[in-house]
């Protein structure tokens, strides 16, 4: 073996390399550009209000559902209700199946689009709880039945 053939080898380990790099940095961009449009953005109602997004942009609206604001349209599927922050409000609408713990007073995240009259248009909405949350079935027990359930299941 001579020397020129252990540079040679060297070289070839330096180029495999340089392409495994080459190819791992676009493998990221292009992964990076196909999700640029998926990318769903979080916003309180301040922020929304401050700054609305494009009507076309999907955004993730969070806040709380404003007591009093929760109204069944005529055709019994949708809802319209405010989402407010304590800062701003955003009336939002949501044609669709309501989460059970989605109630007034209650913190929510909406995920869909502004609409051109200022309306939120929700696709999906998700019910947040508490750190309080009982199950309905266990919400008339005692904590002592509640713990005996609990104890029971696992």
């Amino acid at each position: 073996m001579t020397v020129g053939t252990a540079i040679k080898a060297k070289h070839q380990r330096l180029v495999l390399l340089v392409i495994a790099l080459v190819v791992l940095v676009a493998a990221a961009l292009l992964a990076a550009w196909a999700l640029r449009n998926q990318a769903s953005y979080f916003y309180v109602p301040s922020d929304i209000v401050a700054n609305p997004p494009e009507e076309t942009r999907g955004v993730r609206l969070g806040g709380m559902v404003e007591r009093g604001s929760l109204r069944t349209e005529a055709d019994g599927v949708t809802i319209t209700f405010v989402v407010g922050d304590g800062k701003a409000r955003v009336p939002v609408t949501f044609k669709g199946i309501v989460p059970s713990l989605f109630v007034e007073g209650s913190g929510v995240v909406a995920e869909g689009h502004m609409g051109v009259d200022g309306t939120f248009v929700a696709d999906n909405l998700l019910a947040k709880h508490d750190e309080n949350y009982v199950p309905r079935q266990m919400q008339d027990m005692s904590k002592d039945q509640a713990q005996q359930v609990m104890r029971e299941t696992k």
